[in-house]
């Protein structure tokens, strides 16, 4: 049976902490919008403080997260447990959103390990709620590792060039949402 908590309880944390994956869900306001979904690692998540978290949100195919979080601010974040006990929890918040180019950047992405400094953004969210439920119906899996390809494909390109990338290609998401956003030139 699923409990319910109003903060992220230190037991929580070494859950989270012990954890190599999680999914992010936000969704559009408009029904006729698509619900996302998606898988996050690369150790890109961080608890802020009881009722805080951020993820280094390094891209990826789409704007989906960032572009559902300006709208509306709904997240839900889940892990599950692939091995030992086994266990889902989910944190429900409001979410925000610090892009590359945003002022403060620099000082927020050196919170997280080295090698996320070329995140497209940084996703905050103000947690409502915490659940914990049982994780049965969750396979065993075994972690081998990360793998490469988004972290060669960020760092080979020049900053300049790799900026200019997130712009274009992540200017909205798939339903005309607004993603990243281009800086207003100085007038």
């Amino acid at each position: 049976m699923a409990k319910f908590y109003d903060r992220i309880e230190d037991k929580h944390v070494a859950f989270i902490k012990a954890q190599k994956m999680f999914f992010v869900a936000t969704a559009p306001m408009s029904d006729a919008g698509r619900v996302n979904l998606s898988p996050k690692g690369y150790d890109s998540f961080r608890i802020v403080g009881p009722n805080r978290v951020a993820y280094a949100d390094l891209g990826g195919s789409g704007a989906e997260t960032l572009a559902h979080v300006r709208e509306n601010g709904r997240i839900t974040f889940m892990f599950c447990a692939y091995e030992g006990a086994p266990n889902i929890m989910r944190l429900y918040g409001r979410g925000s959103a610090m892009q590359f180019n945003d002022p403060g950047f620099s000082e927020e992405i050196a919170k997280f390990p080295p090698g996320h400094e070329r995140a497209r953004d940084i996703v905050f969210a103000d947690i409502t709620a915490v659940q914990d439920s049982c994780g049965w119906g969750v396979p065993f899996y075994e972690y081998k590792g990360e793998r490469d390809q988004l972290k060669r494909y960020i760092d080979h390109q020049e900053l300049d060039a790799w900026h200019e990338s997130r712009l274009t290609k992540n200017a909205q998401s798939i339903d005309g949402l607004p993603g990243l956003i281009r800086p207003r030139a100085a007038e």
